[in-house]
């Protein structure tokens, strides 16, 4: 499988599906408690909801950029700052939206191969702690930005479960409802 046919679709329909949680929680709550959301945790050490947003789109465009063997631009590093400091300034729910469609719009811009680099191409790959990982562009794909960015949308989608946004499968997988077999459709 190419990298593009694999992470474009992965990346642009949980994307969708994110925005998709944001759009039903606030039309299940009042504005100011939706709102509110952007700074729920799971966890007192983890980052809040602002933040699992903006880094998971954060990892969809850095991938698109590395893959493509091209340097990031100011965007990807504000919105890592703006992930961040999402505690202390974690924008709007429109923000948020703005975000995940400025990402989909990117990765729906891509050529057809853009991202099919060789399998084998050499990936540095460096985090802020300063630590550097000699990755594979496959290695980078399946083991990092794949994983990251998995890790960020269900760290998202957990918290707002957690906060009782009444999400459920369909929810995560509605890009899937079109392929479902009628007879095989739950009755009720």
């Amino acid at each position: 499988m190419r990298l593009t046919t694999l992470l474009v679709p992965t990346y642009t329909n949980m994307l969708k599906a994110l925005s998709g949680w944001l759009r039903k929680a606030q039309a299940q709550m009042p504005e100011a408690e939706a709102e509110a959301l952007l700074l729920a945790r799971l966890a007192p050490d983890m980052f809040p909801l602002s933040t699992q947003i903006r880094f998971a789109c954060v990892q969809a465009q850095e991938a698109a950029h590395r893959l493509q063997g091209l340097p990031f631009p100011a965007s990807i590093g504000e919105l890592i700052e703006e992930g961040r400091n999402a505690s202390e300034s974690p924008g709007s729910l429109a923000d948020a939206q703005d975000r995940i469609s400025e990402t989909v719009a990117l990765l729906e811009a891509l050529p057809p191969r853009a991202l099919d680099m060789e399998p084998d191409s050499p990936i540095p790959h460096e985090i802020p702690s300063g630590m550097i990982f000699d990755l594979t562009a496959e290695q980078y794909a399946r083991d990092w930005t794949v994983a990251q960015f998995y890790f960020h949308v269900m760290t998202a989608y957990a918290i707002l479960r957690s906060e009782k946004v009444e999400l459920g499968k369909a929810d995560y997988i509605p890009h899937l409802i079109p392929h479902l077999r009628p007879a095989a459709e739950p009755e009720g």
